[in-house]
């Protein structure tokens, strides 16, 4: 008679679970282990799942090695890899829920960039520590002083063959005292010719041109031009050529170098024969007798190499609110004519431009002159604004065109009827819209924009 109490469902006492009879000595099972019949005990569940039979908790379909597709076996694997959602729901036992689980929302910046580069190899990482430094290296170069010295050097960018001279009023305008707007107007050309000349390694020289300085017995207004170059060519020893700008000018391309722009290629731009454009009607080329074959052929020699003055033409003729000249011996012999006093005596009260008449007249009358002279297309190197040369209404050879993103704009005549503080400003603006870096278009076009479309206020980033 057994012992205890409870019915054992083996005949003679004891349990089918050999951990739990009495007699086992053992509190797990063993493949070798007899019940208490006589027969080996075996687990009920592992019979089941070696004979291939569905039983309770197990599904219907076979889980067999032979049967699994690649869904079966790669299960897993294949969930281990899903991201996990849910993470912060409303469970009883949160810490249990959380514990062991890993996210990459919960390690620090520092953190994933050290275990970035921990995974990568010696080679990826020498790599990426060259490009950081050039890249560097590349901001650090457009960004401080040597870009300027760089583009100087006579055998890397040339920069220290131009000069460029700006006429300018300080202290006081010619004959008076300035006001507000000229002053504005000063500080804005100033600033602009600045900035152009350290982009590109340039030399700026800024004159008065105030009627200060007396030459031997006559004021010779506006007349400094020519002085103001003579002077610039003995202060730059090492300049080639000389860019005189007038007061009202603004470079709306900072962009553009001059030896790109111009002189790179001045064979393709340059025309020596005045006939191409000629609103003063002079007669071209010359034709006396014992003149030379370069001075009888309307081109010259035909070399752009040979030409040692530079200049446009407006509606009404020679402008020198923009105007080049190359250091050379036939540049001094022209200034010295230029500058010549008994012309000046004679012609000062006839000649209502003054220096630009002077030189029209030794252009029309001294066929040396017209052999190293050439002329650039206005929109070039001077254009006008549509207030200037209006008679006729726009003009293409001599208006600007925003388009055509034209170099140089020059607002002459403005003092007479029109606004010059406003046309400076208004070019001002342009030059700064077209020439916007990426960063400053996506912020003002993209960034304002959508601000001012949410609150209906402008900003101004």
């Amino acid at each position: 008679m057994s012992l205890s109490r409870s019915p054992s469902p083996v005949p003679g006492g004891g349990w089918a679970s050999p951990g739990l009879n009495m007699a086992s000595g053992r509190s797990s099972p063993t493949r070798g282990f007899t019940g208490s019949n006589g027969t080996p005990v075996m687990w009920e569940s592992s019979r089941l799942k070696r004979n291939g039979a569905a039983g309770p908790g197990y599904p219907s379909f076979s889980t067999q090695k032979t049967q699994r597709g690649f869904f079966s076996r790669h299960m897993r694997r294949l969930s281990t890899t899903l991201p996990r959602f849910g993470a912060n729901t409303n469970y009883a036992d949160k810490e249990k829920l959380g514990r062991g689980r890993w996210s990459i929302h919960n390690v620090p910046l520092l953190g994933r960039i050290r275990a970035i580069m921990a995974r990568m190899g010696r080679k990826m990482k020498i790599r990426l520590l060259i490009l950081f430094f050039l890249l560097l290296s590349i901001i650090i170069f457009y960004n401080s002083p040597l870009i300027y010295y760089w583009r100087r050097t006579p055998w890397l960018g040339g920069g220290q063959k131009f000069v460029i001279i700006l006429g300018a009023n300080v202290g006081g305008g010619v004959m008076e005292w300035k006001g507000a707007r000229e002053w504005a107007i000063e500080r804005d050309s100033v600033r602009n010719k600045k900035k152009y000349v350290k982009n590109w390694g340039y030399d700026l020289e800024i004159v008065d041109m105030s009627t200060k300085k007396r030459y031997a017995h006559e004021w010779r207004e506006s007349w400094e031009k020519v002085d103001f170059v003579r002077t610039a060519l003995r202060k730059y020893p090492r300049a080639e050529w000389i860019w005189w700008l007038d007061l009202n000018t603004f470079i709306m391309e900072p962009t553009y170098s001059l030896q790109d722009h111009i002189f790179n290629t001045l064979d393709k731009h340059v025309y020596r024969d005045i006939n191409d454009y000629n609103p003063l009607n002079i007669s071209h080329p010359l034709t006396d007798a014992y003149l030379d074959p370069e001075s009888l052929s309307p081109v010259g020699d035909g070399d752009a190499r040979s030409v040692n003055l530079l200049l446009s033409q407006d509606c009404a003729g020679f402008n020198l609110g923009s105007f080049f000249v190359r250091r050379s011996d036939w540049t001094d012999r022209l200034l010295d004519l230029w500058w010549d006093p008994v012309a000046y005596e004679q012609k000062h009260m006839e000649w209502a431009h003054k220096e630009q008449d002077a030189l029209e007249q030794l252009y029309t009358s001294q066929a040396w002159i017209r052999k190293h002279t050439g002329f650039l297309p206005q929109r070039m190197i001077n254009s006008f604004p549509t207030g200037a040369c209006a008679d006729n209404g726009n003009d293409t050879r001599i208006h600007y065109a925003q388009a055509d993103r034209d170099f140089v704009v020059n607002m002459a005549g403005c003092e007479w009827g029109r606004d010059c503080w406003g046309e400076m400003y208004n070019f001002r603006e342009l030059s700064y819209y077209l020439n916007r870096m990426y960063w400053e278009i996506f912020k003002e076009d993209f960034v304002a924009v959508l601000w001012f479309k949410l609150t209906g206020q402008k900003v101004k980033l």
